[in-house]
This record gives C-alpha cells, structure tokens and sequence, in this order.
C-alpha cells in the first residue's frame, strides 16, 4: 500500500461521516424513534468501504470531491438498509452488528423494518435532489437506475435470495460466486460505477475497466468475510465469529479449503489491480483498497 494511504483512508472516512450525518433527518424531528433507529443504524462504527470507492473512483477520474458527497452516502444507506433486514429473526437473526446490538435488538423489530425502509427511499431521494451532484440530469439519472439495479432483485437483494434458498444445501463454486457477485458484488460495483458518474465520467473504455475492478474486488470482499467468519475475533470483526458455520451457509473456506480461498482472494485481487493499469498515479487509492479488502480483520 501507498505510504499516504491510511491518511487519505482516514479523511475519505471523516467525510462519508459528516455526508451522512448532512443527509439523514435529525434525531429531533418527529416520528423521532425511527429517525434515531436510522441514525443508530448508519451512524457510528463501519469501515465504509463503499463511500470509500465512490471517492477513489471519483478521484482517479479528477473529480472535485464536492460533487461525491451525496453518491457516498446514498451507496451506503442502501448499505446499511441491507444490514438492517439482513440482522432480522426472518433473516439471518444476528444480535450484534458492528459491536453493537443490531438494530431490532436496539429498538425492535417493526421499528427496524420501517428504518431500513426509510433508509432505502432516502438514498434515491439524495441521488435525485442532492445540489452538490453538477453533472447533467441525464447523467443523474443514469445514477439512479445504477444504484436501483445494484440494490434489486438483480443485485443485491436477488443475492440475499439466493443466499437464504441455499442454507443447508450443498452447491458448486460457479453457484457461489453468482450468489456473491449478486449478494456483495453488485452494491460494490454500483459504487464505483456511481463514483465515476458522480465525477462526470464518460469514457465507456475506462467505465469498462473500472467495471472489472469493482467485479473482482467484489468477489473478494466477500472470499475475505467468509475467512473472517473462520478466523476472525468477534471483538474484531463487529458480529459473531462462525455464524455462517452455525447456519450451515455455503462459504469459500468450506468449499475450497482455506489455503484455496486464500489464494482466490489473491488472484482477485491481482486481477483488480491489472484492471486499473490504464489509470495513473491518481487511481492508487483504488488499487489500495484493493489490497485492503483482502488484508482487513473485521
């Protein structure tokens, strides 16, 4: 990694905070139980991957950092709407969540519900109406369909599907992965996609390489969870350490072994890097994070 890395790493950070807390209704205003579910929910600990590849991506492009604000956080309501559900008793039934009782744990279950409902109608309302976003209304819209499809039945929400159909069942490396690249992948994708829109990108050749990185980075992301949930610190991680074990999911380590899995999350992470070779200096913070999500604890 880059030396200035975990500065810049820092201050994407520090912004993605101060953008979601900018956009989400205060605590005060009534119905004021669900606006603080929602800010329970989003606010505070979280490595914020997302936001984080809506500001690489718009800086590899020389974007102005303005004009990124409003993607960041729109990528990462739809992200922690996604956990919300994720946690519920319908769900996955998790208790802790970013080493905090998850939402319905903290509140209860309709709250909960109506939180990440809410929290999912606000991100497209940021996209829409966010006066920092300068680039055309065409290209607005572009954005929003991009994070529509990366949430959907198509994205990430088909992924979810997918993941509670196989519980228990055993499937192939091709099924996993489509299930992932659903599941984990398509929310990161839309990420990098809304990061280069944001930034008034239009070159389709650059939109298909950083479509490649994103796909590979995606997978990975998800290959290193799936390790963590092995070998990682409950304390670290945020959630309980071996619950896709207890819940007989399908995983990389279980499927492949973890010297395999291993080694795929590297391959994935090379192959995103070879992506980014068209781009400058500018795109380190991307290739960076690339090695990041396969070098991460929690």
């Amino acid at each position: 990694m880059t030396m200035n890395f975990e500065q810049t790493l820092k201050q994407f950070q520090q912004r993605a905070e101060a953008a979601l807390d900018r956009f989400l209704p205060p605590a005060t205003l009534a119905p004021t139980r669900l606006h603080e579910a929602m800010r329970y929910a989003t606010l505070g600990p979280g490595k914020r991957v997302r936001p984080l590849l809506v500001y690489a991506t718009g800086s590899a492009i020389g974007a102005n950092i303005d004009a990124l604000d409003g993607s960041a956080a729109a990528v990462e309501f739809i992200h922690a709407y996604s956990l919300i559900h994720d946690d519920l008793p319908a769900m996955d039934d998790d208790d802790l969540r970013r080493g905090r009782p998850t939402c319905h744990r903290a509140f209860d279950e309709a709250t909960a519900i109506l939180a990440g409902d809410a929290l999912q109608a606000l991100a497209f309302e940021v996209l829409a109406l966010d006066p920092g976003l300068t680039v055309s209304a065409e290209q607005r819209l572009r954005m929003v369909t991009v994070l529509a499809q990366g949430s959907g039945s198509v994205g990430m929400a088909g992924g979810q599907a997918i993941d509670l159909a196989a519980v228990g069942k055993k499937i192939s490396l091709a099924e996993l992965e489509n299930m992932h690249l659903h599941k984990t992948g398509a929310l990161i994708s839309a990420s990098v996609r809304l990061g280069f829109l944001a930034g008034g990108g239009t070159d389709t050749a650059l939109a298909d390489r950083l479509d490649a990185y994103s796909r590979c980075i995606g997978l990975a992301f998800q290959v290193q969870d799936d390790i963590l949930d092995v070998e990682g610190n409950t304390e670290v991680i945020g959630k309980p350490q071996g619950s896709d074990q207890d819940r007989d999911k399908p995983t990389y380590p279980n499927l492949l072994g973890m010297t395999e899995a291993k080694a795929t999350a590297q391959r994935l992470c090379d192959e995103a890097l070879s992506a980014l070779a068209v781009f400058d200096e500018r795109a380190d913070t991307l290739r960076d994070l690339a090695r990041y999500i396969v070098k991460r604890d929690r």
